[in-house]
């Protein structure tokens, strides 16, 4: 299904469930990164922009207003999100709760990246807080992993440069954990969208497995049902 659906919007990956706006990091006004996304073939993104106890009660609202304009009027899905970032360990398990009170649909763990001075038990606090994705999670352990598998947890392959170093090490611990993989791009900017070429090289680095890189692409799929999108 994934195939077919890229090959009929000329060969370009279909969703993103991790993408940042002005409302962060990101260089682009939700309406714009959409219809950047739609014209590159998207078919659904998620807004995920960086919140911890200071901004969530401002982002997720922007995001959702923006999401349901966009919803009504274009082709392309806006999912609202957050990536929660940089947080004590102790309140993530209220921020989760938060962030869906709020109207975030997908909500994203910012793991421990091999490129940020992120909190040791990070990824292990995101995972028992339920998080929908865990992003770029590094050297994630075997027993965080196990527990990303039995509470239904994607670990992230990322496109992101710096994140993505830890990559190997995701695919490789998932595969033997039985954890679940998801491909998203951690776009900021428009450049960062990208095309099935190009995600079909950075997976194609840790799989020469066709059917892996369509299971993978599947799962983002997987997770849209789940919501109901």
């Amino acid at each position: 299904m994934v195939r077919k659906r890229q090959k009929e919007i000329g060969g370009i990956i279909v969703i993103d469930l991790h993408t940042h706006t002005l409302f962060s990091d990101g260089a682009l006004i939700p309406s714009e990164l959409a219809r950047r996304a739609e014209c590159a073939g998207y078919k659904a993104i998620a807004m995920t922009d960086h919140v911890d106890h200071s901004n969530i009660d401002i982002v997720i609202p922007g995001i959702v207003r923006a999401a349901k304009v966009i919803n009504r009027y274009w082709g392309i899905k806006v999912i609202p999100g957050v990536e929660i970032t940089h947080v004590p360990l102790e309140s993530y398990a209220g921020l989760v709760k938060r962030a869906r009170r709020k109207g975030a649909l997908i909500v994203v763990g910012h793991g421990e990246s091999p490129v940020e001075p992120v909190l040791e038990g990070t990824n292990r606090a995101a995972i028992e807080a339920g998080v929908d994705i865990l992003a770029h999670p590094g050297k994630i352990s075997s027993s965080d992993a196990k527990l990303a598998a039995q509470k239904g947890v994607y670990l992230e392959i990322t496109a992101r440069t710096g994140h993505s170093g830890g990559n190997r090490h995701v695919f490789d611990t998932a595969a033997i954990s039985g954890a679940k993989l998801v491909f998203n791009t951690d776009a900021h900017t428009p450049e960062d969208l990208m095309s099935q070429e190009k995600i079909d090289l950075v997976l194609g680095e840790l799989t020469g497995s066709r059917e892996e890189i369509e299971k993978i692409l599947q799962n983002s799929e997987n997770i849209l049902k789940k919501l109901k999108v």
